[in-house]
């Protein structure tokens, strides 16, 4: 089981320019004109370790809780959390185990398994490993095209971190993966009903009044497009407290 560092073959203090230099040999070796499709795996696991370590505030966050989660024993951690059979507390720390040493796929079938969204994985985790956890996990459901999955976690960790401060430093880089998959990816990922409760979602977060104009706009039309146009038309109204131009609709009478 290999760490973020031992993935790009340099030791945890390795300055930016020896992590890119690291990087850009291992990624010629395994490009696949080189190394053929079967390198695609350990490819893609390269690329999210440098995205990783390339970042100073992930990097930070990814050393805060490599540190405290996984160098607690000196023995195969993984394999003593296996033996210890399905029970929740157990699954969970080897789901967070799993996601810090890059083995999403792992970590997801045993999410999944454990309930999904139901696994309430804060129970059995101390509440940092959990918030980082939940983090890790939600980029890695993204990835994989599961939008909505990943859009409720990364809610959970902001209602998290508003109630109480863990992130901090590192929360501009939370709020930046939630709007860009609202932005970019959500809507194409679920259905008209699940895009409104989204976005009603998000206006309870507590997000700048230019964030929260935005979803005002898709949200009015959102439901206009559904055909309820008492509702946009309320949405319409609250949106006027920023002193903006009035959305407008689409297929709106004139």
């Amino acid at each position: 089981m290999n760490s973020y560092y031992e993935l790009l073959g340099v030791r945890r203090g390795a300055s930016p320019e020896e992590i890119k230099k690291a990087f850009r040999e291992k990624a010629k070796r395994l490009h696949p004109d080189v190394a053929g499709k079967s390198a695609e795996g350990a490819m893609r696991k390269l690329l999210s370790a440098y995205e990783v370590l390339s970042n100073p505030e992930r990097r930070f966050e990814y050393d805060r809780a490599y540190a405290r989660f996984t160098e607690k024993a000196g023995f195969d951690y993984r394999v003593w959390l296996r033996e210890q059979g399905d029970d929740p507390l157990s699954q969970a720390k080897l789901l967070f185990f799993e996601l810090l040493h890059l083995e999403e796929e792992a970590a997801i079938e045993i999410w999944r398994k454990n309930g999904g969204l139901d696994f309430h994985m804060e129970k059995y985790l101390d509440r940092e490993d959990w918030m980082d956890c939940l983090f890790i996990l939600a980029e890695e459901l993204d990835k994989q095209g599961s939008v909505y999955e990943a859009f409720r976690l990364l809610v959970i960790l902001t209602r998290e971190e508003k109630r109480r401060p863990y992130f901090r430093h590192f929360m501009p880089e939370v709020e930046t993966c939630l709007k860009e998959l609202v932005r970019l990816r959500l809507r194409a990922g679920v259905d008209a009903e699940t895009w409104i409760e989204c976005l009603e979602i998000l206006l309870t977060l507590g997000f700048p009044p230019k964030d929260e104009f935005r979803w005002m706009r898709v949200l009015a039309q959102a439901l206009f497009d559904a055909g309820d146009k008492f509702g946009a038309e309320q949405v319409i109204r609250s949106a006027a407290k920023y002193g903006t131009i009035k959305p407008k609709l689409s297929g709106e009478a004139g």
